[in-house]
């Protein structure tokens, strides 16, 4: 790259402490420099990253071809290395790989404006996103008619950036367009994640005609409940909330919730007035308050409620372990990894739980216990399953549960599953 010297790793290692360095010592001028060229700098890094992660994923894969390994094997396992090498979830990972893939073998002026900090990594995520369904062919057209002339995009906002590359693949491939919404068709979904004070988002991925449908509804009718003066005291969008919640379960906000939550608290929290936050399932942190009063809201409801022991270790918070001599994990103990590890637990991915998995295979004597199981999401499972992977459980005594997971490339990250919530005065001795 004219005549410059390709950096080794020591040196972008040394290069990156000397940038933790940088400031512009009270000038603005200075400052808004510094600005402009680190940000052309993480965008020369992410080209960088997507042409080094096209090549670490052929090189795995033609390791895996010439040791003759069955076609399905040769791609398993790559994502989630990626990931973990950038500090995120498998899932993000394989997005990583697709992108890299895209820039590299697809869309070369794409890569190019990103090299050279004229585009940024999220503007290029939109561009790839976009022409997704198209063919190589055709999407190597939108390519150069957007990115051949780096000033096409120049003062173009992220809508009217995505408004060109729409036009062009439904000018080169209108079928393609249809296909692709099919498809997103199919992947509707409800999902939920947390909102700041012990609140949560309720998302919903359906077709645009379905959701302005809903949205119109529950105006209308919150509309109608207020203008009869039947809200109750309640703002517009608190009715449209309380109603779908109601249209949604069939119960009344005062009739609880009808399904199993699990809902994890020290004793000293539920009964003394402690202040440790608890735990919701699939949730997170809740205040200790606020987990008292969702009790007692269960408890006054008609809704069945059940209090269940679960015994951890005083200073650390870790749960007791739990013996089984059967091949698969029975229901008490899948109880007890889910209460304990959360969420999956690779490091840097929060996926739900879908499987309960040995650490050390029950094949290579690995027992059917609290200590050797850990909670998977089902990507995570099956990538550890490719060849050269290796966990293994790490003894911790009275510390929180610990893995040791190992990649192909003999790379070792570990994760620890969070503490269970405790009473303050234990947490402090």
């Amino acid at each position: 790259m004219g005549g410059l010297a390709v950096p080794d790793l020591d040196e972008v290692r040394a290069f990156t402490a000397r940038l933790r360095l940088a400031s512009a010592d009270g000038d603005a001028g200075l400052g808004i420099d510094l600005l402009d060229a680190i940000e052309t700098l993480k965008s020369v890094g992410c080209a960088v990253q997507a042409v080094i992660t096209d090549d670490v994923a052929t090189s795995i894969r033609h390791d895996r071809e010439a040791r003759q390994l069955p076609r399905s094997e040769w791609d398993r396992g790559i994502a989630s290395q990626i990931a973990l090498a950038r500090r995120e979830s498998p899932n993000r990972g394989g997005r990583h790989l697709g992108f890299a893939r895209a820039l590299v073998h697809e869309m070369p002026h794409t890569l190019d404006l990103l090299r050279s900090g004229r585009l940024n990594e999220w503007r290029a995520t939109l561009l790839v996103r976009e022409t997704a369904c198209l063919s190589a062919h055709d999407r190597a057209i939108v390519d150069r008619r957007l990115c051949a002339d780096s000033g096409i995009l120049d003062g173009v906002g992220d809508r009217g950036l995505v408004a060109r590359a729409k036009a062009l693949a439904v000018e080169l491939d209108a079928a393609a367009v249809v296909r692709r919404h099919r498809k997103a068709i199919s992947e509707r979904r409800v999902t939920t994640r947390p909102a700041p004070d012990s609140m949560a988002y309720l998302s919903v991925l359906m077709p645009v005609e379905q959701a302005v449908c809903l949205q119109a509804t529950l105006s209308r009718d919150a509309d109608s409940l207020i203008a009869t003066g039947n809200s109750g005291g309640r703002t517009r969008n608190q009715v449209m909330v309380d109603l779908l919640f109601a249209r949604g379960t069939g119960a009344s906000l005062a009739s609880g919730v009808p399904v199993s939550v699990n809902l994890v608290l020290s004793d000293e929290s539920l009964l003394a007035g402690g202040h440790e936050a608890a735990h919701l399932q699939g949730f997170g942190p809740v205040p200790a308050g606020i987990a008292r009063h969702m009790v007692a809201d269960a408890i006054d409801g008609v809704a069945e409620t059940t209090l269940r022991r679960v015994y951890s270790c005083p200073q650390s918070g870790a749960l007791t372990a739990m013996e089984s001599q059967s091949r698969t994990f029975p229901k008490s103990l899948k109880t007890l990894i889910d209460l304990r590890d959360r969420t999956c637990r690779t490091p840097w991915c929060d996926a739900p739980i879908r499987h309960h998995d040995h650490i050390r295979s029950y094949g290579n004597a690995g027992a059917t216990s609290a200590d050797n199981g850990s909670g998977l999401c089902e990507a995570c499972n099956y990538a550890k399953e490719a060849p050269g992977w290796d966990a293994r459980p790490l003894r911790n005594p009275g510390r929180t549960h610990l893995i040791d997971l190992g990649t192909p490339t003999g790379h070792h990250y570990r994760s620890a599953a969070p503490p269970l919530p405790a009473a303050a005065h234990l947490r402090a001795s």
